[in-house]
């Protein structure tokens, strides 16, 4: 064999182990465990935060029922969904999505925003929010409601996408509870009061793809790596999620899916 072609050869094989790990870890996930204080929470909180399902082409509702298995064996007391639970370039019948999700229970209910691949794939989103009331998950577009009288959670539509109203969604906000806003696209960051006490995120998928000694290749934030992943300041306290799925190549490197469960206390 000439020097070119075992070159060739070699450069062929660390590119084939390279996509099969990329592969493998885009269908590993972890299991984050932040903390916080929030001084108007009477009682702690446990919020299980599942961001971008993105079930699709690469996403199929295995993975969304090992995903479900897992939230549910940390007993939460709230379960929030980050938005964009399919993809773009989804199946036209979310029905085996929407099976995996019922089986989501908390005892201060299930709820979701929704983000830019929702608005993409369903462009009239009535008919999938009535499918998603049936399997027991609350569309929260603009609104917030109280779960607990000391905890009030409200959600926006998605920045890119949809009609973001913040004043809306805190409307009913009540005096003295502790607030938790998600936002799907963290870019909407800078734009929250910072009376809110958290803001719950995803969109990001904490870049995907890290290069080593580069860093993510895309962050599809319009700030860049600001909002990247983990605990950020924008300016009030948001936690971006590098989320659970994928979106155009079934692939991550140096950047596990995460499953988020969130302890509050007060």
């Amino acid at each position: 064999m000439s020097r070119r072609r075992f070159l060739i050869a070699a450069l062929t094989g660390v590119g084939a182990v390279a996509t099969g790990y990329a592969t493998g870890e885009a269908y590993r996930f972890a299991v984050e465990r932040p903390s916080m204080h929030i001084p108007g929470l009477a009682e702690p909180v446990r919020i299980a935060f599942l961001t971008d399902l993105h079930y699709g082409p690469y996403v199929r509702a295995g993975s969304v029922t090992a995903w479900v298995d897992a939230t549910m064996r940390e007993r939460p007391d709230l379960v929030v969904l980050g938005g964009d639970l399919v993809d773009a370039m989804g199946p036209t019948n979310p029905k085996p999505l929407l099976a995996a999700l019922a089986a989501l229970d908390a005892p201060l209910g299930v709820f979701t925003v929704w983000g830019n691949h929702d608005h993409a794939r369903f462009r009239r989103l009535g008919e999938f929010e009535r499918m998603l009331s049936e399997a027991g998950i609350t569309v929260l577009r603009n609104r917030g409601v109280r779960v607990r009288d000391d905890l009030f959670l409200a959600g926006i539509d998605d920045v890119r996408s949809g009609r973001p109203d913040i004043p809306a969604a805190l409307a009913e906000r009540p005096n003295g509870a502790a607030c938790i806003l998600v936002s799907h696209n963290p870019d909407a960051l800078p734009d929250i009061p910072t009376d809110v006490d958290l803001t719950l995120c995803g969109h990001t998928h904490g870049g995907q793809i890290r290069i080593p000694l580069v860093g993510p290749i895309f962050t599809s934030s319009r700030y860049g790596r600001r909002f990247l992943a983990g605990w950020v300041s924008g300016p009030g306290r948001g936690y971006v999620s590098r989320g659970l799925g994928v979106t155009l190549v079934p692939l991550r490197v140096a950047c596990p899916a995460e499953l988020t469960v969130l302890d509050v206390s007060g």
